[in-house]
């Protein structure tokens, strides 16, 4: 019964206190979340921030003066008309060059290696290199949670859950957990989508492999108990934990 009542508290603690204001996903009031206006300014520093390609990614190869070894060649036809796979061990098979490691370099830093391979056989090697399954990931209180191809690398947390169909009628504004794994750790903060950073808070960056949990606001948590709640939040975690574990040897 008290594990029960420790679970219950964490809950609450998130879900935060809900009113009828809170169905407008940008209300102006003065409450806000402790931490929210220094998650804001966390989460803002990624200007630099570039994509490490990782085991298990697509990627697209066009080689412009040679299409014949491209990835999306119609010659190409054993490497897929969608790219090719990185492998387990962080390789990937090409014409001439045969594998190269790329797992844990950037898209540019592989471009520039598989030009300096082929460069070996060819004297006008230009190669463009994509990453196709850039992906990051919503899951709570929305109304279609799941994965979202982020096309251009990045996007807006407002876009992100406009592509998940908007917030249900139980989500928590006050209490969305985005977890951002950067180097070796994952960093997590609350934002709150109704206060007076709310604008700011809506048009954060949101990068490959991030995760967003729209959790569910105090009387959602009551009717469906703590044990319904905790796997969201497992989930949101376990997405990650591969990415963390994962430790890549470049050559």
């Amino acid at each position: 019964m008290k594990k029960t009542l420790i679970y219950l508290s964490i809950a609450l603690a998130l879900g935060g206190c809900t009113t009828k204001k809170d169905l407008v996903l940008f209300n102006e009031t003065n409450v806000t979340l402790p931490n929210a206006k220094n998650s804001v300014t966390d989460l803002s520093r990624e200007s630099r921030y570039e994509y490490r390609i990782v085991p298990h990614d697509r990627i697209s190869i066009t080689m412009y003066n040679h299409p014949e070894l491209g990835t999306t060649s119609v010659q190409s036809q054993k490497q897929d008309l969608n790219g090719v796979l990185v492998n387990s061990k962080g390789y990937v098979r090409l014409p001439l060059i045969k594998s190269i490691h790329v797992a844990g370099l950037t898209q540019t830093e592989a471009q520039r290696k598989i030009e300096k391979a082929y460069g070996t056989y060819l004297e006008d090697a230009e190669v463009s290199l994509e990453v196709l399954n850039k992906r990051a990931y919503i899951l709570g209180e929305v109304k279609n949670a799941g994965p979202i191809r982020l096309f251009n690398e990045k996007a807006t947390l407002l876009q992100i859950i406009a592509q998940a169909g908007d917030l249900t009628t139980s989500a928590n504004r006050r209490a969305i957990v985005i977890m951002k794994h950067r180097g070796n750790k994952v960093h997590t903060r609350t934002v709150d989508l109704t206060g007076t950073n709310a604008i700011k808070t809506a048009t954060m960056m949101i990068y490959p492999n991030d995760v967003i949990y729209v959790t569910p606001n105090n009387m959602k948590a009551i009717n469906v108990g703590i044990h319904d709640i905790l796997p969201g939040l497992q989930l949101a975690g376990g997405i990650l934990q591969p990415i963390v574990s994962a430790k890549y040897l470049l050559n």
